[in-house]
């Protein structure tokens, strides 16, 4: 691939989650084109079936590849437990559970893990399984929270309703004196504020954005990806399977101070 490449970075989600991820390589790569997908007409992926989860991330990988992205990143942890490879067609492709299990163990002083995430996220047991691949020394502690995602999509990040329910899921973590702790799941950044007054200082918070915003930066620099030189204005779109001004609302206080330049409706 060359040095210099202008085509869009592609990501992917069930829903709005993903642009947490979106808004952290938007901030590190000021000088890249992205466009982001949102399954919301096919929202939650949390309870389908792996078959399903599958069929679905195949279906956007293969939209957003007649779109001409240059690479695809897929910011959703149910559809990166079920889509592991590292390329598509040739193309490209990041999920967030390697690059998350990889900061975990880079942070962790003394290998106790916590994981956070969906519970068909949990149930997969991803993370743990990544994180004892790369170190089968690490003790992994994981813990479903399906109230995180209603409360980060209302905006109660720092609702005193949150701070209980968020105490309530991280206890039994706490108890097994974890060091680092996954936020596996792409709403969960949303909270993380509310998660940090819980887990306090002594933790570190390993957020998927970040963890990937690494790994396209080691890419960039060894050149499996080509960095965009055009002198043109940057481009962010956004795309959904489905309209809600809900879902419109949501991404402007997401992405902010982030702008995205589209919203529109497609059909995959």
């Amino acid at each position: 691939m060359s040095n210099s490449d202008s085509r869009p970075i592609g990501v992917f989600d069930s829903g709005i989650g993903g642009l947490t991820v979106l808004k952290e390589l938007a901030l590190q790569f000021p000088q890249e084109n992205f466009l982001y997908l949102g399954d919301t007409a096919r929202l939650p992926y949390g309870s389908k079936s792996p078959q399903t989860i599958r069929k679905y991330s195949e279906q956007n990988i293969q939209f957003l590849e007649k779109q001409n992205v240059k690479a695809i990143v897929i910011a959703c942890n149910t559809a990166s437990s079920q889509l592991t490879e590292h390329e598509f067609d040739g193309l490209p492709i990041y999920n967030v559970i390697e690059p998350g299990s990889q900061r975990a163990l880079e942070v962790s002083p003394t290998g106790r893990i916590g994981v956070l995430g969906t519970r068909a996220t949990i149930n997969s047991q991803a993370y743990t399984k990544k994180i004892m691949e790369m170190n089968s020394k690490a003790q992994v502690f994981d813990q479903a929270c399906p109230l995180f995602v209603p409360l980060a999509e209302e905006g109660w990040d720092s609702d005193p309703v949150t701070n209980l329910i968020v105490f309530r899921y991280l206890s039994p973590l706490l108890q097994n004196h974890i060091d680092t702790l996954i936020l596996g799941c792409t709403h969960y950044p949303i909270l993380k504020n509310s998660i940090a007054r819980v887990t306090g200082s002594s933790i570190e918070l390993v957020d998927s954005g970040e963890a990937i915003a690494r790994w396209l930066n080691h890419d960039f620099t060894q050149g499996r990806l080509g960095k965009n030189t055009s002198n043109e204005n940057r481009h962010i779109d956004i795309m959904t399977t489905d309209h809600s001004v809900h879902f419109t609302e949501v991404a402007h206080r997401i992405l902010k101070p982030v702008k995205a330049d589209e919203f529109r409706v497609v059909d995959l």
